[in-house]
């Protein structure tokens, strides 16, 4: 049994937990100031004021005890949308947009993707594990308990292959909870200018049902987009990969209005991602759906992009996520406590509303909120403890500050 006491403030609880936070409800979160909180077994057991705590010093000894005065104990981060599965860097592309070169100016040169595809090409599994295994560390340290990675990197059956091994090494050798997205069709190869449908073909006719074949995936994405792919290819894709028990989640209208909102909504889509683009009509196709609405505002602020229209969203009664987009070109950091203070000065959205889209709404976009993103009993005792601070409004206020002192996963004590 693992206690913490004497917490200044618990943080995101719930005694009827909800898979999902809407609209007008993303400004509220329920806490317990002078509280405490009983992990047994990996789960959240009990949690209340101190005032009702029933241990004597003498039962204590006989448990892991953490007094957390001053301290404030948040559920751990859930990032639903990550590319962390990379080999190398592309900072000469970063130096690239100080030019002032775009997003798209750099793919049609051979970077951007393509770029991360011809490094993983020639990287070994091995050593791509162990690039992504010190990432996984660094986002552990930084709060967060739960990612989404994706594929998308390798373009080839092999290559795709090669990244979702790493991602399955990376579920077996590290206590962060993992999901893993096929994302064949990230972007099309060099070798398929002018040939986008034979690869579209080879996604679905090879590709997918060799992920399905070794068990590799949980779900299928694809960058519907401008200068990417088509609805129409996207439907194909996503049809195939129902077939193989993928659920969908979809990259769309980053760079314009693409019609990918409304084709993840129409195939029942887990999330859609990225959203600059999204007007009333995709507002409207979102509305009542089971899709959530996932916004990237790392990938935003680097590529100096323009931002979702969150508020119009949330006032529109929709749910918001909100995750990190980790990745080598576009979103270089995995640091959800950033993402939230982004949220907060980028798109103006309140302290709670960030709390709120960072755990239990991203949880859903993983698939994942009846066990994370929240503090309930019988959930996963992924957690962790502040450093000393004022209030849960000085997490995304004080924006570069490391602010985690102590991580939990599965009820233990990450050393």
């Amino acid at each position: 049994m693992l206690i913490i006491k004497n917490i200044k403030q618990l943080i995101q609880v719930e005694n009827k937990p909800k898979l999902k936070v809407c609209g007008s409800e993303m400004s509220k979160i329920s806490t317990i100031e002078n509280a405490f909180l009983i992990i047994e077994n990996d789960l959240i057991s009990v949690f209340g004021k101190m005032e009702s705590y029933k241990f004597s010093s003498v039962e204590e000894k006989k448990h892991k005890i953490i007094d957390a005065t001053g301290k404030m104990v948040f559920p751990s981060f859930c990032d639903s949308h990550t590319h962390l599965v990379y080999a190398g860097s592309r900072e000469i592309e970063y130096v690239d947009k100080i030019k002032g070169l775009s997003y798209e100016e750099i793919a049609k040169r051979g970077g951007g993707i393509l770029n991360s595809a011809k490094l993983l090409h020639n990287t070994s599994e091995d050593e791509l594990y162990n690039q992504a295994l010190a990432r996984i560390n660094e986002i552990i340290s930084f709060g967060t308990g739960a990612v989404e990675i994706k594929s998308g990197y390798g373009l080839s059956t092999d290559d795709e292959l090669k990244m979702l091994r790493v991602i399955k090494r990376l579920k077996e050798t590290k206590p962060i909870t993992i999901k893993a997205t096929f994302l064949g069709a990230h972007a099309v190869p060099a070798e398929y200018k002018g040939r986008q449908t034979d690869y579209v073909d080879l996604v679905i006719n090879e590709m997918i049902p060799s992920v399905a074949y070794e068990d590799l995936a949980d779900y299928i994405d694809v960058f519907c987009d401008k200068g990417f792919f088509t609805t129409e290819d996207t439907e194909r894709i996503l049809m195939a990969g129902i077939k193989y028990g993928f659920k969908p989640k979809i990259h769309a209208n980053e760079l314009d209005y693409s019609g990918g909102i409304q084709v993840g909504v129409k195939y029942g889509a887990l999330s859609v991602d990225h959203l600059e683009f999204t007007g009333d009509d995709e507002i409207k196709a979102l509305k009542d759906s089971e899709t959530m609405p996932t916004l990237l505002p790392g990938a935003a602020f680097f590529l100096g992009m323009v931002d979702p229209p969150v508020r119009k969203m949330i006032d529109a009664g929709l749910p918001v996520a909100l995750a990190s987009d980790f990745n080598p070109g576009s979103s270089p950091s995995g640091n959800m406590k950033f993402i939230m203070s982004l949220g907060c000065i980028k798109l103006r959205m309140l302290p709670e509303e960030v709390i709120n889209a960072v755990t239990i709404n991203s949880a859903y976009a993983m698939g994942i909120s009846e066990t994370h993103g929240s503090i309930a009993k019988g959930k996963i005792a992924n957690v962790f403890i502040t450093k000393p601070i004022s209030s849960y409004e000085f997490m995304p206020y004080a924006y570069s500050s490391n602010l985690v002192d102590t991580v939990i996963l599965n009820g233990k004590v990450i050393e």
